[in-house]
């Protein structure tokens, strides 16, 4: 990510948004591109095809995902901790058998 910021102006299921950000254009359009598809699925599957319905469907879907992802990261850097706890232990009582 550089510093500079630039206004990049895209579509969401049809509809034109701006946005100001330092991020590149390739991630830009990972994000649009993300955002667009998870929208025209909760498009899809919204009775009334409410845009407001599918906007909060897509941003529940996404802050599920997010939360699920924090959780598993979570949990791996616990076990990547207790991992590196036990090697210390077991490093340090490697050290104490070859004083004895």
């Amino acid at each position: 990510m550089t510093s500079d910021k630039q206004t990049y102006n895209f579509l969401i299921a049809g509809v034109p948004y701006k946005l100001k950000t330092s991020h590149d254009d390739a991630t830009v359009q990972e994000l649009v591109d993300f955002v667009n598809s998870k929208m025209n699925q909760a498009l899809s599957i919204t009775k009334n095809g409410s845009f407001q319905n599918a906007a909060v469907l897509t941003a529940m879907n996404l802050a599920e995902e997010l939360i699920l992802l924090k959780r598993k990261a979570h949990r791996e850097l616990e076990k990547l901790e207790e991992k590196a706890l036990q090697l210390s232990v077991d490093l340090e009582n490697s050290k104490n058998n070859g004083r004895n």
